[in-house]
């Protein structure tokens, strides 16, 4: 499979969007495309599929693909008959299998009859052909890819006209990657997935056996799937064979040697022009003036790289007030609407940044909706602590009024603000000179994500409870609400499907999985390692039924060890900070004081002895 673009251009409403196009795809290549929102990756992928026409570049434009060439794309507001059922739609991505199943039965019924030689080669060749394109395995791939997506065996028999917009989207791109065309096309597929689907994804497409095309601003995904990116800056489109993460250090590897190349060559102009303006008016060294321009004119000019675009909005909104150390308890918090969802338990101290990770639609909205009373719990408790100020982020951005001007906005919000705060306030959010007399109503996602960070941010609270913060935002973004929320000194409970935002933030997690929720004191890495254990452990289990008492008994004993580390680990650093106490003048003069610190420092030290001397035994059973 081959596809080029060769010096393409594509202009919209008179402005250049991207020139000099040089794009291509051969077999098998993941591609990545990556850039600032706004910078043309859709519409290059509109141009892709002719929905946009490409034009000439500096030269007159080719495109190149191979023979019966299928692009797979989903199109926005694509015609369905809602009349058939979900599964008669997937089961057209199958066509050529289920039209080879059904001449395979007429085969068999006329083979009753009459058991001839035709009838039997063409019988065994299409049994072949079944084969050999997954016919014994594409029933096992679509339930999957069902059951990932959050549909029932139920929903198979219902009609397309039963199912909301957003589940007719899903099933959709689901039909769209079950067709495997040979370029599959994605926009942001990853938008509005859980986690687990997120993931179930990531296989599917490493998988793949023909070619991709993905806009995305996942950066684990584009890790984890591509092998080439295209980056789109400054209108031009420039390849990189590689992941992201080969990506970013490469752009940054090439943009130091050309700069460092150009002003070495602008240094060695400077220097022969500086020779031939001297010379040029002396009779004897003129030829020799002469020569040094000559140069000069020879030189292929290297020009000077553009600095990558990384404006992006700032602010510092670390709380004014501490909390206390105890901020939030909960307790069998049953939450739900009109019947439970799910059942909680956790705690969260000061400086804790919590992740709530889990499928969608079994409670993790809810919970944070919950917990700022907006939704009433059906059981149990929850308390905070003392001098808590909190702030809510929700994702549906409900703190906007649509009909406000930005400026309005947070004029309303903070009313003691003077025109030129409010200014110096919103600029730091990148919206300056007439663009804050927009109304809200008219900003994109992005847009519209930033003036909502404004508003509760100024407030400076010490706990945020975050519902998908980073939802349309591109990389950089992304990476400020990163870098913000890692120096943020206040507490977080955040849900997010963003996995390398809830790696680089929380310390700990909350997972919901199918009506059930684990609360764990650590953050994603581990969890991640703990559960891929926990799975082979498991695996090995169902191989070796004989096993499965032993191995049982090692899983449970690993979690124990693990568990009693972590109180050593824990009880070691308490009694380092208890020796630094000691030190200070304030306590070893308070004969009280240093007592009371010294009777904890031994019953700690006890604690670590008996741990240690309990993990001893463990690991010697093991």
């Amino acid at each position: 499979m081959y596809y080029k673009i060769n010096n393409g251009s594509i202009t919209l409403s008179g402005n250049t969007i991207l020139e000099n196009i040089d794009f291509s795809v051969t077999d098998n290549e993941k591609i990545g495309i990556v850039g600032r929102n706004g910078t043309g990756k859709t519409t290059l992928l509109k141009a892709i599929i002719g929905e946009i026409e490409l034009e000439d570049g500096y030269d007159k434009l080719s495109i190149e693909k191979t023979n019966d060439f299928r692009i797979g794309y989903v199109k926005q507001n694509a015609p369905i008959n809602k009349e058939q059922t979900m599964l008669d739609y997937i089961l057209e991505s199958y066509n050529k299998l289920t039209n080879i199943e059904n001449e395979i039965k007429k085969i068999e019924i006329k083979m009753t009859e009459d058991y001839t030689d035709k009838l039997l080669n063409r019988y065994n060749t299409l049994t072949m052909d079944y084969k050999l394109s997954g016919g014994y395995t594409y029933k096992k791939e679509y339930e999957t890819a069902l059951k990932q997506f959050g549909f029932t065996s139920k929903d198979k028999e219902k009609r397309l006209s039963e199912f909301s917009g957003g589940q007719l989207t899903k099933l959709a791109f689901l039909k769209l990657l079950l067709s495997k065309p040979d370029l599959l096309i994605l926009d942001e597929p990853t938008n509005h997935l859980d986690i687990t689907t997120i993931e179930w994804l990531e296989e599917y497409l490493k998988n793949y056996s023909k070619s991709l095309i993905v806009v995305s601003h996942d950066q684990m995904f584009l890790d984890n799937v591509c092998n080439v990116i295209y980056d789109i800056e400054y209108g031009s489109l420039k390849r990189y064979s590689g992941n992201y993460s080969y990506f970013i250090k490469k752009k940054e590897e090439d943009y130091q040697k050309q700069l460092k190349d150009y002003e070495k060559q602008q240094k060695e102009i400077k220097r022969l022009q500086a020779i031939a303006d001297r010379f040029r008016y002396k009779p004897t060294k003129a030829s020799m003036a002469m020569s040094k321009l000559k140069q000069i004119e020879k030189m292929a000019i290297i020009d000077k790289p553009q600095k990558e675009n990384l404006k992006t909005f700032k602010i510092s909104f670390n709380p004014e007030q501490e909390s206390y150390k105890e901020v939030l308890k909960v307790k069998d918090l049953s939450i739900g609407y009109d019947k439970e969802l799910s059942k909680v338990t956790f705690n969260i101290e000061r400086g804790d940044k919590l992740g709530i990770i889990g499928a969608n639609g079994i409670g993790k909205s809810t919970l944070l909706k919950t917990l700022i009373g907006e939704v009433p719990s059906l059981s149990g408790k929850f308390t905070f602590g003392n001098h808590i100020n909190l702030a809510y982020f929700s994702q549906q951005l409900e703190n906007l009024n649509t009909n406000s001007t930005i400026y309005d906005e947070i004029d309303n919000e903070f009313p003691t603000l003077t025109p030129n705060e409010i200014r110096t306030l919103l600029g730091a959010f990148e919206f300056t000179g007439e663009d804050v007399f927009k109304k809200i109503g008219e900003l994109s996602g992005g847009e519209k994500v930033r003036v909502s960070l404004c508003k509760i941010l100024y407030n400076k609270p010490n706990l945020l409870i975050l519902d998908e913060p980073t939802n349309h935002l591109d990389i950089i973004s992304k990476n400020t609400i990163k870098k913000m929320l890692n120096e943020y000194k206040g507490s977080i409970i955040m849900v997010s499907h963003d996995r390398y935002l809830v790696k680089s933030i929380c310390n700990k997690l909350l997972v919901f999985n199918h009506g059930k929720v684990d609360f764990y004191k650590f953050g994603y890495e581990e969890y991640l390692l703990k559960k891929t254990e926990k799975e082979i452990v498991e695996k090995k289990v169902i191989e070796n039924p004989k096993e499965k008492k032993e191995k049982v008994v090692n899983y449970n004993l690993s979690k124990d060890i693990q568990r009693i580390e972590r109180k050593i680990e824990k009880d070691s650093q308490k009694v380092k900070n208890l020796q630094e106490e000691l030190y200070k003048k304030e306590v070893y003069m308070d004969i009280s004081k240093s007592q009371e610190i010294q009777k904890e420092l031994d019953f700690l030290t006890k604690e670590i002895e008996k741990n240690t001397s309990l993990w001893e035994e463990l690991v010697s059973k093991m």
